[in-house]
């Protein structure tokens, strides 16, 4: 009995551990891109401003038809998504359903870039950038 409890006291402290280890890591590439943001002009992050742009439609220029960040990605960050084109699933945009989320600064810049692209043909501003990331770090807020 004494023997069971122990090991669920440790199991649960390294549980415990490897998360907190992880939130750390989502917070230190958000502060790092955020801090970058804000030295190259990006105000305070707005989410309620991360929210409207997420679901705003943008004429592409390309396409008869508008994109939002939404289309592919749904307006519940929380559950999966599909490419309006090639129909490949995408997996929750939100941290506490897929922990990898917001972890890698260049994976994150890179879909910045690509999305951004294809959803408003250009590239998000710094401050656009901002407000995605403090929307989608902070879904469960909505």
């Amino acid at each position: 009995m004494k023997y069971n409890t122990l090991k669920t006291i440790i199991l649960s402290c390294l549980t415990y551990g490897l998360f907190f280890n992880y939130v750390q890591a989502t917070n230190s590439s958000m502060d790092i891109l955020l801090e970058k943001y804000k030295s190259l002009g990006a105000q305070t992050p707005d989410i309620k401003q991360g929210k409207a742009l997420w679901n705003k439609s943008f004429k592409h220029n390309t396409a008869p038809v508008t994109r939002s960040c939404a289309s592919c990605h749904t307006k519940d960050l929380r559950s999966s998504g599909k490419h309006v084109k090639t129909n490949k699933t995408i997996k929750p945009m939100s941290p506490v359903v897929h922990p990898e989320r917001l972890t890698d600064t260049k994976k994150i810049e890179k879909w910045f870039k690509r999305n951004c692209k294809w959803t408003m043909s250009r590239e998000c501003t710094v401050q656009e950038k901002s407000d995605f990331l403090v929307y989608i770090n902070n879904t469960m807020n909505f």
